[in-house]
């Protein structure tokens, strides 16, 4: 796998070598001849209580990778207890497991030179492992002791929930995550995936929270895995049989539902003071799900409006006037829930208003008429060849294999995923941002001093002003 990944890239350097030297090379103009990329092929099998395992080898260096992929995550949160699933996702493997304490885990993990890891996010939780092969069958029974049997040790737990604690009391230092967190509750406003953890929600949980949740989540039938590197597949089987596949699940499958997100598009102005001589500036709506007809004409809209360096939004805004070091915008695809499109940067506090003025301009001009023929090239021939930098481990390349099927893709979605964005055109990316993109809806987040601004932020509508807690 490395070795193929070193041979490509010295292929791109052979085709840079051959440049007359004479000539000055730019960038903008240069050639190269196509990349042909291959996906490695995972196997799939099942275990003996229906776990799905993805199986890739790799005999290059003597390490295994598992990572199981697990149904949960915040958006199960009850009501009150915004940050138990983070607490559980962690806590499952620092508080020990029911055969080994927190601290004997420890050492033991440590004298094999192995890892395992844990932590569940806002849809997606994860346990894996990192082993040498030797000690594959030893870090494997570690493995399926924290993912079915948890400790959930009361004095880790108590210095986990003190950590969380001491992070939301700090939480309004940083500008730039204030300001991040406050634009995803305006736009996730109502729904579970807007709600953050409080002091309140943290002290309110407890070691008997940790063990319902991961009863009612971490079970046979909510589980994918994934498994690369050095081992021998019938060995390797009869291990997972053995440590995973026995586990039966516990009566049937209980994942709560959780309604859409309500697709209502209004425009706010939200001002939190603070200060600072560098205003923080977001911006942002709701975006699209993984089955929007539409999503390869939004990659390639990313690139060209605020996800690179020559995007429209760094070249104006950075590089022509200068008034911010980075800036960018980004539609996050929502895997089982809608997902959002959002605009960021940071400048000078007396540039405030005329840097948001700019991006509204910016986001709202990519609506009005087709992009260059130069910017859709660019940005498609971009996306395909930097398409093989997301397979350069096995690890890499079965996990992105188990999440098709975690996320229920289509399997040939990453074959055919090139293909799609090459048959991208202008008219599909104007099309695209006029159906997507909402400038007289987007939710506006000022972090700043307003003494210091341009001119108020009443210009561009109703503020309303958020008190720190």
């Amino acid at each position: 796998m490395i070795r193929a990944f070193l041979h490509i890239c010295a292929i791109c350097l052979l085709g840079v070598s051959t440049i007359h030297a004479a000539e000055p090379a730019n960038p903008r103009t240069m050639q190269f001849p196509p990349l042909h990329y291959t996906i490695p092929r995972a196997e799939r099998v099942l275990l003996t209580n229906g776990i799905p395992v993805y199986l890739l080898q790799d005999r290059e260096l003597p390490i295994v990778s598992v990572t199981a992929l697990i149904r949960t995550g915040s958006v199960y949160d009850p009501p009150g207890k915004s940050g138990l699933a983070a607490l559980t996702g962690a806590q499952l493997r620092a508080g020990g497991s029911s055969t080994l304490s927190p601290d004997q885990l420890d050492e033991t993990l440590e004298f094999m030179a192995s890892s395992v890891e844990s932590s569940f996010g806002s849809d997606l939780g994860t346990v894996s492992l990192n082993s040498l092969t030797k000690n594959l069958e030893q870090t494997l029974q570690l493995f399926s002791d924290l993912l079915f049997h948890p400790m959930f040790d009361e004095q880790r737990l108590a210095v986990a929930k003190q950590q969380a604690l001491e992070m939301i009391r700090r939480q309004n230092d940083d500008p730039k995550a204030l300001a991040d967190r406050e634009l995803h509750r305006a736009i996730y406003a109502g729904h579970p995936l807007g709600a953050v953890p409080t002091a309140e929600s943290i002290a309110a949980i407890n070691r008997t929270d940790l063990q319902a949740f991961h009863r009612r989540f971490v079970r046979p039938d909510t589980i994918i895995l994934a498994v690369a590197g050095d081992f021998d597949r019938k060995e390797l089987l009869v291990i997972l049989n053995r440590l995973v596949g026995s586990i039966q699940p516990n009566g049937p499958v209980d994942i709560p539902r959780i309604a859409p997100v309500s697709q209502q598009f209004k425009k706010e102005v939200l001002y939190v003071p603070k200060q600072v001589n560098q205003s923080v500036i977001r911006m942002g709506h709701l975006g699209i799900t993984k089955d929007d007809p539409d999503l390869y004409a939004v990659r390639v809209l990313d690139f060209i409006l605020g996800g690179s360096f020559t995007s429209r939004l760094m070249m104006e805004i950075r590089t022509n006037q200068g008034l911010a070091y980075h800036v960018g915008s980004h539609f996050d695809v929502g895997r089982r829930f809608t997902g959002s499109f959002t605009a960021e940067t940071e400048t000078r506090a007396d540039a405030t208003a005329k840097v948001i003025g700019l991006m509204h301009s910016i986001i709202s001009g990519i609506r009005n008429e087709p992009v260059t023929e130069q910017e859709l090239v660019l940005a498609k021939e971009s996306l395909v060849n930097s398409f093989l930098f997301g397979f350069t481990t096995p690890a890499s390349v079965v996990i992105q294999q188990a999440r098709l099927e975690y996320y229920g893709y289509a399997p040939d979605f990453l074959d055919r995923y090139r293909q799609r964005i090459a048959a991208v055109s202008r008219e599909d990316l104007l099309r695209t941002a006029r159906r997507l993109l909402h400038p007289t809806a987007l939710k506006l987040v000022v972090v700043g001093d307003q003494q210091k601004f341009d001119r108020p932020l009443t210009l561009f509508g109703d503020v309303k002003s958020l008190e720190l807690k």
